[in-house]
């Protein structure tokens, strides 16, 4: 099962860099034709654009180095700048492609059991790694502060930044306000060892270091320490479960469980307070994944538009 998904966390992931190589292709030619109405074969040697440029190009060019709108590089600088844009690349792929792995595979309520190190990591080394190299990306590409909203290439960026912030922004929220009060619930659920919900019991799948519980017939057990149950798995029983019904089918009743410490006893009468910190992670969750669709937006614009 983790290798089909991690199979399908490996096609997204490509299809999102073929999207991206895709989409971050020939904007400044793209840019300079819709402004002169010219066709990319006046200003190009090759009629498709990019490459050597023509006399009527070397004079266009000219015009944009004086007037400091385009700044030339040395072959050193170009291949820096190249460098440069493929970890951003990279780690904007990277990202990206942790959301969809967790929203469309994973789905948020494996992340709102406790956000996993793994995934975290990854997050924030992302975040840092786009922040650093956009903003080279950046002063490298933009003249001025007026180009951020006068020439389409800067309008785009500028809604593209807008969108990285607002993510960022959740995922600080999810990271350091919203995780860590679901995890002092969790804990005082596990303190109280009186009534746990459904929805307690579910957070203790015995995954990414968490207890692992199980329910039978109202009685919730402790079987974190059993070899059977290693990550939360026994057979194809899940920790965090109530195994009532389950149980009925299994080869041997519930005495195999005397032995196991009991945690509490399970409440479905749904007379819990809801829980506000979790609601409040599945809205972070879902509108990350609205910003994904809307970066993804801004990048096919840049290369369709």
């Amino acid at each position: 099962m983790e290798n089909r998904l991690a199979s399908y966390a490996l096609v997204i992931t490509i299809l999102l860099a073929a999207f991206g190589l895709s989409a971050g292709t020939a904007r400044a030619n793209e840019d300079y034709a819709r402004r002169t109405g010219w066709d990319c074969g006046v200003c190009h040697i090759n009629p498709l654009g990019g490459g050597e440029l023509t006399a009527k190009g070397e004079d266009f060019k000219s015009g944009l180095v004086a007037s400091g709108e385009f700044r030339p590089m040395s072959p050193v600088k170009t291949a820096v700048r190249l460098l440069v844009g493929y970890l951003h690349l990279l780690a904007g792929v990277a990202w990206l492609g942790t959301i969809f792995y967790v929203h469309i595979l994973l789905k948020p309520a494996y992340a709102s059991k406790g956000l996993p190190k793994g995934e975290l990591v990854l997050g924030w080394t992302c975040i840092s790694v786009i922040a650093v190299t956009g903003s080279l990306l950046t002063y490298s590409r933009m003249p001025s502060i007026e180009a951020f909203y006068t020439t389409r290439f800067g309008v785009l960026l500028s809604i593209k930044i807008v969108l990285y912030l607002i993510m960022v922004l959740t995922a600080t929220l999810a990271t350091f306000v919203i995780g860590p009060r679901m995890k002092r619930r969790r804990e005082a659920a596990l303190k109280e060892g009186g009534s746990y919900t459904p929805e307690d019991l579910h957070a203790f799948d015995g995954r990414e270091g968490r207890k692992a519980f199980v329910s039978v017939g109202g009685v919730i057990y402790d079987l974190t320490g059993s070899r059977l149950w290693k990550e939360g798995r026994h057979m194809r029983h899940l920790a965090g479960d109530d195994l009532t019904v389950m149980l009925r089918q299994a080869p041997h009743g519930p005495e195999k469980l005397d032995g196991f410490p009991k945690a509490g006893t399970l409440d479905t009468t749904g007379s819990r307070p809801k829980n506000i910190p979790k609601a409040i992670f599945y809205v972070l969750a879902y509108i990350n994944l609205v910003m994904v669709f809307l970066v993804l937006a801004v990048i096919a614009l840049w290369r369709w538009l």
